[in-house]
């Protein structure tokens, strides 16, 4: 997250607002084919670690490759949609100068192969993720960083056009990481050894649930797309940089949480698989309440400074910046509390109505974006829907879940996860800005605030949050490492 930060800064001020906001909108229309490779991700995902609760290795063996044959499938067709429809809206509809065309091409060009890399790729993630080798995404994630690192230094000395050299070195970078997690897998796991397959039964089983997770990526990606395509449309490359960066800052806050929901998941599947249907569903509250957590304890401290640190850190400021990262970082506050919920939905596999509700409330943000930026709202407005899609979202999903396996309680998950965890944030961010309103900005008020917005943050859920038997596991830790 630092070296995130970190070069973001320098990859601002050295792209410059206007080429940056190109590069975010300019990627975004290849985003919009990435829904293909978010449904494949879920469906590998669910696949894999259902066949590793139930322990048949060579239906496991065929899965994978199964799910490899599959992808190449996906990353014809994300080529053959991007050279075509996404190449003549880029050249025909993207408010771009014409003096910056031909870096905006190269961009395009170089994210359409990046995001065929990573489509190669989910097979293989996959595999790591449903055996829950942690350690190898924490290494090759030490490697991702300094290879960013590597790709600040080079725009600093390149000669080459900043903007298509920036293009250039993302996708070597997602090329050396993509390598390293495919000879991880192939020395660590014996089913990720591809042979050609063809298990009709298999593929129809696997592409019939990734059809469906397609549709509700659909609505995610496109709606992400689209409200970028419209700002652009709207206010021109500058508001499309302050987004860019909402984007990224809360991709880096939400890492927190997002990575304890991955080690989760592959348990509530697996125990699932196995019938062990109450484990599962114990996981599911858990991992909902500490996924929000974990991020209301980087996202408070980092609002209620978020002015004096977007200063500091990016030293430009694009314009509406602080308010488009905070209504994002609102967004996901909400979006973590149903993540092990859909993960609890697609291990029972029925998720053609989980699917089709969730891209028809995401999709609704579009024109209702269009219509606040069209009546003359600023141009954050376009997140005002999120929340409401969002909100409505959450409990869309756990009424499914309960509808599917009648053992999950919506009264519980209403008061005990969504309506504690929301208190529990409004109660410590109200407290927290308040404390920091006693205070001249500077340096070293970031510092003090930050600290005593993690000290009341901690001691607020340790006292609210938990339940008796988590404060019980809690005090027996802290024993023991004090002895």
């Amino acid at each position: 997250m630092v070296v995130g930060l970190y070069t973001s800064r320098v990859v601002l001020n050295v792209l410059g607002i206007s080429d940056y906001g190109i590069y975010n909108v300019v990627g975004g229309i290849v985003s919009m084919l990435a829904f293909l490779n978010s449904a494949m991700t879920a469906a590998s995902q669910r696949f894999i670690s259902y066949e590793l609760g139930s322990g048949n290795i060579e239906r496991l063996k065929r899965m994978f490759s199964t799910s490899v044959n599959i992808h190449l499938l996906i990353a014809f067709i994300i080529f053959m949609g991007a050279e075509t429809i996404g190449l003549w809206f880029v050249n025909s509809h993207l408010n771009i100068g014409e003096d910056r065309m031909v870096a905006a091409n190269w961009v395009y060009q170089f994210s359409i192969f990046t995001l065929i890399l990573s489509v190669w790729s989910v097979p293989y993630n996959s595999c790591i993720v449903a055996h829950e080798h942690m350690r190898a995404f924490a290494y090759i994630s030490l490697l991702e960083a300094v290879l960013k690192l590597i790709i600040v230094y080079c725009l600093l000395i390149g000669t080459l056009d900043k903007l298509i050299l920036y293009g250039m070195l993302v996708f070597v970078a997602t090329l050396s990481v993509r390598l390293c997690y495919s000879f991880y897998c192939k020395r660590h796991f014996e089913e990720c050894s591809y042979h050609f397959v063809w298990d009709r039964k298999l593929f129809k089983d696997m592409f019939s649930f990734a059809g469906w997770s397609i549709l509700g990526n659909l609505g995610f990606s496109f709606k992400d797309s689209a409200s970028n395509v419209i700002l652009n449309i709207f206010f021109g490359t500058t508001v499309n940089a302050a987004r860019g960066i909402a984007v990224q800052v809360g991709g880096l806050i939400t890492t927190f949480s997002t990575n304890f929901a991955m080690a989760l998941n592959p348990q509530i599947t697996k125990q699932y698989a196995a019938g062990n249907v109450e484990a599962s569903r114990g996981l599911v509250y858990a991992g909902a309440r500490y996924s929000f957590y974990l991020l209301m304890l980087i996202t408070i401290p980092f609002l209620i400074n978020i002015d004096y640190a977007l200063r500091l850190w990016l030293g430009i400021v694009p314009e509406y910046t602080g308010v488009f990262i905070t209504l994002s970082l609102f967004a996901s506050l909400l979006h973590a509390l149903s993540g092990t919920v859909t993960t609890a939905l697609q291990a029972t596999g029925h998720i053609k109505v989980f699917q089709i509700g969730i891209s028809i409330l995401m999709l609704s943000e579009i024109p209702a974006a269009y219509i606040l930026l069209e009546v003359g709202m600023p141009p954050y407005a376009v997140m005002y829907p999120t929340l409401v899609t969002y909100s409505l979202a959450v409990f869309f999903r756990f009424y499914l879940l309960k509808c599917m396996v009648s053992s999950y309680d919506f009264t519980y998950y209403t008061f005990q996860v969504f309506l504690k965890s929301v208190f529990l944030f409004v109660f410590c961010y109200f407290l927290c800005d308040y404390l920091h309103g006693c205070f001249a900005s500077g340096l070293l008020t970031v510092i003090i605030t930050t600290f005593m917005s993690l000290c009341i943050i901690s001691v607020t859920i340790y006292l609210v949050g938990m339940t008796s038997v988590e404060r019980v596991v809690i005090q027996k830790k802290i024993v023991g490492i004090l002895k």
